[in-house]
């Protein structure tokens, strides 16, 4: 009989759960809550947003240690922490009076953010599964896609009855009640036997020191600008739409395919490409996103939905190749603390891209955005092609190990990223 607190599927079916509640109610909430709460404190716009950005910084400062801790006690404790301090801050946030009270809310959602979103969840499976860690990758991400469609209609019908700061300590109580014990129902690191394989599988060839930099550097700067389209997009696909010439109804309904769109990506990762090498399923979501910005140059305003609607599978691959190009090519040990340090230039991309583009989209046409975005997806893609499968030392390191000779020099275990 399968024991459900170690079968994978059950496992990533409960992280993904968590996910979707824990997106919902912090990365998706300022979406609608920060506008009111800019009428209700009178405060400056930019000053509200900031706080949000703050976290985000916050949070990827504080992801490389994340991971060398679920690295070293496993991921259980650290998701029941995120819950624990997702919920703390939201209660502040509802409970803390003026502008401070809201920047001191968003440093503690700051850190329960980099305690318990996408890249602890991936880790924790990886910890756990080691290289089969995949499907549930992509069971956490499919169902996390549904985080923005969860958690701005409750938000939306929350406020009007509640207030914002109500609704805030609402958000609270669906951490402490529900994804916490969620969460506390994760296996324990070495449960079932699974954990001990991931961390210390023999099979597993050590991988060449300079091969392991320079693949994690190129696919830092992928993730990175990739994250910088994304929260860009996710911010002001809307104003960039309605600048094309369509009407702002036009617009609005073009960008909301954007979220069935990510889901069908990942569907198509599920389905398809399940028998694809992460790498190369990488390289097909990379991809789609500068072949619609040419289709948009080319054609013009016709072309926005077919935009959206290719910007958004790419998206969704995007966010499973976070968690399964990395596992592939560098293997389970040491996952967490790498998935840590990849989260950090992510993070920082995320809380500083309003910045960033708020100039160019105040003093450019839209189509010139677009299209500099598309150049900036190109040079994502350009990221992937110099990675490979294995290094190129790696197929005579496997010989010496059958052999029993010594590896070729060069050929010895990675040093830490």
């Amino acid at each position: 009989m399968v024991d459900l607190r170690t079968d994978s599927r059950f496992v990533a079916l409960l992280l993904g759960i968590g996910q979707t509640l824990a997106w919902a109610t912090s990365y998706y909430l300022p979406a609608l809550l920060a506008p009111v709460v800019v009428e209700d404190l009178q405060a400056d716009r930019t000053l509200v947003y900031g706080a949000f950005s703050l976290a985000l910084l916050i949070s990827g400062l504080a992801a490389p240690r994340i991971g060398r801790t679920i690295e070293r006690l496993g991921g259980r404790p650290v998701m029941m922490a995120s819950a624990v301090t997702l919920a703390a801050g939201l209660a502040l946030l509802g409970l803390l009076p003026g502008l401070a009270g809201w920047f001191i809310a968003w440093i503690v959602l700051g850190v329960g953010m980099g305690l318990g979103l996408y890249e602890a969840a991936f880790a924790t499976l990886g910890t756990l599964y080691g290289r089969a860690a995949r499907r549930g990758i992509t069971i956490v991400t499919l169902l996390g896609g549904f985080a923005s469609t969860i958690g701005w209609p409750l938000t939306a019908a929350l406020m009007p009855a509640l207030g914002w700061r109500n609704t805030c300590l609402v958000f609270a109580a669906v951490n402490l009640l529900l994804v916490l014990p969620v969460y506390a129902m994760l296996p324990r690191a070495g449960a079932g036997g699974e954990s001990k394989a991931a961390a210390a599988d023999p099979a597993e060839i050590p991988l060449p020191a300079a091969w392991v930099r320079r693949s994690f550097l190129f696919l830092a700067a992928f993730f990175t600008l990739r994250a910088l389209i994304s929260t860009t997009m996710s911010v002001q696909l809307p104003v960039m739409l309605a600048g094309l010439g369509l009407s702002v109804t036009a617009a609005v309904a073009a960008a909301s395919l954007m979220g069935p769109a990510q889901v069908g990506g990942r569907l198509l990762e599920f389905t398809v490409g399940k028998s694809v090498h992460p790498l190369r399923v990488a390289w097909l979501g990379a991809g789609l996103l500068p072949v619609a910005t040419l289709l948009l140059v080319l054609i013009g305003p016709v072309a926005a939905v077919p935009f959206v609607l290719m910007h958004g599978a790419s998206n969704g691959i995007i966010t499973i190749c976070r968690g399964s190009v990395p596992l592939a090519l560098f293997g389970p040990r040491g996952y967490p603390v790498l998935m840590g340090k990849l989260a950090l230039p992510v993070l920082m991309a995320q809380a500083a891209a309003p910045m960033l583009t708020a100039p160019l989209l105040a003093h450019l046409p839209a189509m010139a955005v677009l299209g500099l975005a598309g150049l900036v997806g190109l040079a994502a893609l350009l990221c992937l092609l110099p990675l490979r499968t294995a290094p190129p030392s790696a197929p005579r390191v496997a010989e010496a190990m059958r052999v029993g000779t010594r590896p070729a020099t060069g050929a010895g275990p990675a040093r830490r990223v």
